[in-house]
């Protein structure tokens, strides 16, 4: 970082004398090169600091802590835009304004105090320098109590209508993970995948999580040893373990996951970053205090509002609102955008995973306040939370094949049950699913055996409660495979054998299938017209029956 002498050194002498003014600090010589360092050895000398530092105006003693608690510097945009612009001036200009006596905004008070420089600085992990507003080195080691973070908290508690209706936190994201590992692992479409999610609306969020979580393939396909692991594991290490990867994740990036914004081009955010600046400032509220959600966004705009942005763009992130394709550019769309992303990672993932509980207003309404949950001191530290529900339920079985699965049900068992079956309408807290053929077949596709299936049943059903003839089914399905099979079918009825042997003989003959009587034949799907077209050639005439009339 520069120093005093650098913030000073390209200043003419008019400039220094009003720094030297402005610290009290008395001059002895009149050439430019002596005023320098008079000016410079006045500075750091700590009659002189602490006196100047006591007497600043509050928002220029602010302005002066906020590049203090940033490490001393900050991006020139930002700062000028959160503390006023320093304005351009010539010797002469400057000599009749007397901006360092009639400052139009904190940043020109620290300016004409030489207490700030302004310089094109490289930042860590960005090819091109970044202008910054900057203390200098050998003042800032001299601010070091400007430097401790601010105590006050982040906005303020929730009012009592803000916390009229409570939504504490579930561990329901384990269910739904579940569901949506053995649907990703058994292929199956979107329509039998939704039967089962609790919020199918949030499956790109939740696929987020397991590729964070290292549970996905490159390809979206699951893991079988870490899904093991993911699913064996008690519902509250599962959560922590979540929570842990998304803490730490560099590839779940919120912004471009929330829905109504369409995120365009190769421009990168810092993910780490912004995750971060939220879960300290969630962290440094009052544990247990409902807050309010709009005031803690609020607070972000005035205090940070550059959390998930280093260097103050906000034009070079090409993003569009949804409804209408319009571009968000600009500090302007600062509550559409970065507003909207807080309050996203509040309600759409930290709800979700545990850590927060929310409040409404009303039943449907906009989530008003929100405050940490009874889980999220262990869960932000890694350690799985007391008291979410035991996975010690059974499974129930049905001689017809349906097969009832509670939410008590190990995860690991359901996980290898939906592979197996076919996936009916959940009811409740129970998930519902049935034994056919084409299921079987699909998991035959997976490397699953019926065997497989009936030692599960063996181990999560009472042994008196296992139908034997579903037992037999699927031990005789393994052996022969399916022994019956219900198809749709047209079958043509003729009023004599004579009929049927001339239409065997027409060039219709290739569309007529099984014969199952000397007046009865199946025929060919599709093919209905092309035999009734040889019949009237043949000199019959018919007709089409509906399934209700009778031969």
């Amino acid at each position: 970082m520069p120093l005093l002498m650098d913030v000073l050194s390209g200043r003419d002498l008019s400039f220094l004398k009003m720094v030297a003014q402005a610290w009290g600090i008395e001059l002895h010589g009149d050439d430019r090169v002596t005023v320098l360092n008079e000016v410079i050895q006045g500075i750091l000398q700590h009659e002189w600091r602490d006196e100047v530092l006591e007497t600043l105006p509050e928002r220029a003693r602010q302005a002066l802590q906020v590049l203090a608690q940033n490490g001393g510097r900050l991006s020139w945009a930002v700062f000028t835009r959160r503390f006023g612009e320093v304005r351009p001036f010539g010797p002469g200009k400057r000599e009749k304004e007397r901006p360092d006596l009639n400052p139009i905004s904190p940043a020109e008070v620290l300016w004409y105090r030489a207490m700030i420089g302004r310089a094109f600085l490289h930042q860590p992990g960005e090819k091109e320098p970044v202008e910054f507003a900057y203390i200098p080195d050998d003042l800032l080691d001299y601010l070091h109590p400007l430097t401790q973070p601010d105590e006050r908290p982040f906005g303020r508690p929730a009012s009592p209508g803000e916390v009229a209706y409570l939504q504490p936190v579930r561990d329901d994201l384990l269910d739904d993970l579940c569901t949506l590992l053995a649907a990703l692992r058994a292929g199956l479409g979107e329509e039998e995948r939704n039967r089962h999610l609790m919020h199918p609306s949030a499956v790109s969020l939740w696929q987020g999580f397991l590729h964070a979580a290292g549970l996905l393939d490159p390809q979206g396909q699951p893991l079988a040893e870490p899904v093991r692991v993911f699913l064996e594991a008690l519902r509250g290490e599962a959560l922590a373990l979540l929570v842990s990867a998304w803490k730490s994740s560099e590839t779940f990036n919120e912004l471009r996951l929330m829905p109504g914004l369409i995120c365009e081009g190769e421009w990168q955010n810092d993910v780490l970053r912004a995750r971060q600046k939220v879960l300290e400032r969630l962290q440094s509220l009052p544990a247990g205090t409902w807050w309010s959600l709009s005031a803690f966004v609020r607070a972000f705009r005035e205090e940070d509002p550059d959390f998930q942005r280093p260097a103050g763009d906000y034009d070079s992130w090409f993003i569009r609102r949804a409804s209408d394709g319009v571009y968000l550019r600009g500090i302007s769309s600062w509550d559409e955008v970065d507003g909207a992303l807080l309050r996203f990672i509040l309600t759409d993932i930290l709800h979700p995973l545990g850590v927060v509980d929310l409040a409404r207003f009303a039943p449907g309404g906009e989530v008003s306040a929100f405050r940490l949950s009874a889980w999220a001191e262990n869960l932000l530290q890694g350690v799985a939370p007391n008291g979410l529900p035991a996975e010690d339920g059974k499974l129930k079985v049905l001689s017809s094949g349906a097969v009832f699965a509670g939410r008590s049900l190990s995860r690991a068992v359901r996980y290898q049950i939906a592979r197996f079956c076919e996936w009916e309408e959940i009811s409740g807290n129970e998930y519902r699913y049935r034994i056919t053929a084409r299921s079987l077949e699909r998991a035959t596709a997976q490397g699953l055996r019926p065997r497989m299936l009936i030692a599960l049943f063996r181990k999560q059903v009472e042994k008196s409660l296992i139908p034997p003839a579903l037992v037999q089914g699927l031990e005789r399905w393994e052996s022969v495979g399916t022994q019956a099979r219900l198809q749709h079918a047209t079958l043509l009825r003729v009023a004599s054998p004579e009929v049927l042997a001339a239409l065997k003989r027409s060039r219709a003959a290739r569309f007529l299938g099984e014969e199952l009587s000397p007046t009865v034949v199946l025929v060919r799907r599709g093919a209905e017209d092309k035999v009734l077209e040889a019949l009237v050639e043949l000199g019959y005439f018919s007709a089409l029956a509906d399934d209700e009339q009778a031969p």
